[in-house]
């Protein structure tokens, strides 16, 4: 009987981490969870080494607590060096990282942020697979949240395709653990894989309609801020998947349905 081998997932209580971990133990995967509750911080190599040992793959949807660019750079950048000095000693053969539909379009902001993490993990010397995915259906109460201004919430106009987290999960997964090849190290020629929801929608309609289902008495307001030089961005089409990409269900209707 063959060795089950592990699968590190870093990030492992976060949004899209916890249903990875859920999907990969509900198929019988031997699964690491990382994460700062658990003893093992990426940034800092706190208990890195001990996860790492006997892993073949790792999942990093770990994610840090500003997303300001120069905060999330700083964390995503150290965090890839992390994994990947530590993996090789390891003997980590593969690292897949969840990334941005359109984040190479950016020039500043989270999107700049991804973009350099993307190039960090492809720099480096363990085999790596990035997928791209579209604004996770979570994001819109988040993005509500943060706009909050007394009865009214100021809420970026934004074309987008919302996906599950856990579609996403299980996309992470399955490139974790499916048998195709992985690019060699420092290789960035092979296409980026994307995945998003079902179909096009508007970040402001969905919050008006997540309010609504909610009985939450909050104003949406959808606002375009001028001196953001990414913009026009954010509300033609740089965040939509491109023709090639995976489209997978539940719409945002359906899963606040599925969730209410």
């Amino acid at each position: 009987m063959q060795e089950r081998r592990k699968i590190a997932v870093a990030g492992a209580t976060g949004r899209v981490g916890r249903h990875i971990v859920d999907l990969l133990e509900a198929g019988g995967r031997d699964v690491v969870p990382m994460s700062r509750s658990s003893g093992v911080d990426v940034i800092t190599g706190d208990g890195l080494e001990e996860a790492l040992a006997g892993v073949e793959s790792v999942i990093d949807v770990a994610t840090g607590p500003s997303p300001d660019q120069e905060a999330a750079t700083e964390f995503f950048t150290t965090a890839a060096r992390n994994l990947h000095a530590v993996g090789e000693r390891a003997g980590v053969q593969r690292i897949v990282v969840v990334s941005i539909i359109g984040t190479d379009r950016f020039t500043g902001g989270y999107g700049a942020a991804k973009l350099a993490h993307e190039r960090a993990m492809l720099s480096g010397p363990i085999p790596v697979r990035i997928l791209r995915a579209a604004q996770f259906h979570e994001f819109v109460a988040q993005l509500v949240d943060w706009g909050r201004q007394g009865d009214m919430s100021l809420v970026p106009k934004m074309r987008t395709q919302l996906v599950a987290a856990r579609t996403v999960a299980q996309a992470l997964a399955d490139l974790a653990t499916g048998p195709e090849s992985v690019p060699s190290p420092g290789s960035s020629r092979a296409p980026i894989p994307e995945i998003a929801g079902p179909r096009e929608e508007s970040l402001v309609e969905m919050a008006r309609l997540l309010v609504s289902r909610r009985g939450d008495p909050v104003r949406i307001e959808g606002v375009s801020d001028p001196a953001d030089p990414d913009r026009d961005l954010y509300e033609t089409d740089a965040l939509l998947p491109g023709p090639d990409a995976t489209l997978a269900g539940p719409t945002f209707e359906e899963w606040l349905d599925s969730t209410s």
